[in-house]
């Protein structure tokens, strides 16, 4: 069944191929979307090790980089909270993991109505372990962590959480009025255009580089958020932009091009 929704897909072979996502394809597909689960409930355990543990951080002490004490822990009144003894930056830095895995584990079981592969799972699973992970690093290096700017909390801090928390939410939010849209039968066959879709033709993919670069900046300053943050954008708009957009030039026709004037931003209002 996989093999016939591919082949129905309008676009070329080239765009499929570097595309993680089988469009129009809605194959059920049970052990690879609990697998994801799986392993993205995982990475908050990982990171955390990190965090508080210093994982990994003897190979760094081995090439004669210092990374930062572990400074006093927080205090809530949250008992569970306060167990896992963590200073307050890096009990944020917690919770922005812990934020995007339940993000993305909302969007496979309750969003997406796409396949998701075994192979895709553990792909894209350790990809966003990855890149928090480097964040983790970047942050526990005193050469490069955001925590020594200035006083807590830090403008970097504050800005990479507001730019976390708005590019999140944002992601969020967006497709799930898609979400909604699509599974009226009466729009079947229609792009959606409304919502936060009207400012960006692809609002979600912009609000993934957002929060992306906002984690990066509240881990490794200004400096690793720019690089963070200009990687995705560049990826989405070389890569993902242009793949998705010929999907939906084939498969809606002039509504497409119709939803292309109207809305001439691709992926974040008033810059691109």
């Amino acid at each position: 069944m996989a093999d016939k929704a591919r082949a129905n897909d309008p676009r070329s072979e080239a765009s499929k191929s570097r595309d993680l996502i089988s469009r129009g394809d809605y194959t059920p597909t049970p052990v690879g979307k609990a697998l994801f689960v799986v392993l993205r409930s995982l990475d908050p355990f990982i990171q955390y090790s990190i965090l508080a543990h210093g994982t990994g951080t003897a190979l760094l002490h081995r090439v004669g980089l210092r990374t930062l004490p572990q400074g006093l822990p927080a205090y809530t009144g949250i008992e569970l909270v306060d167990q896992l003894g963590l200073s307050p930056y890096r009990l944020i830095l917690l919770g922005m993991t812990i934020g995007s895995s339940l993000k993305q584990n909302l969007w496979v079981t309750a969003i997406s109505s796409e396949p998701m592969s075994v192979g895709n799972a553990i792909t894209i699973s350790l990809f966003n372990t990855v890149v928090n992970g480097i964040n983790q690093y970047a942050f526990l290096l005193a050469a490069t962590s955001a925590s020594k700017e200035s006083d807590f909390p830090q403008p970097s801090l504050i800005v990479g959480s507001v730019l976390y928390s708005i590019g999140l939410l944002t992601e969020l939010i967006s497709e799930a009025q898609r979400k909604r849209f699509k599974s009226d039968p009466k729009n079947k066959g229609k792009p959606y255009t409304g919502g936060l879709w009207a400012l960006a033709r692809h609002i979600n993919y912009g609000a993934y580089t957002v929060w992306r670069a906002g984690y990066a900046l509240a881990a490794g300053g200004w400096i690793w958020g720019s690089i963070v943050g200009a990687f995705f954008f560049s990826d989405f708009a070389t890569r993902g932009v242009p793949i998705l957009n010929e999907y939906c030039e084939k498969r809606y026709g002039e509504d497409w091009q119709r939803f292309k004037k109207q809305t001439k931003y691709r992926l974040i209002p008033g810059i691109y």
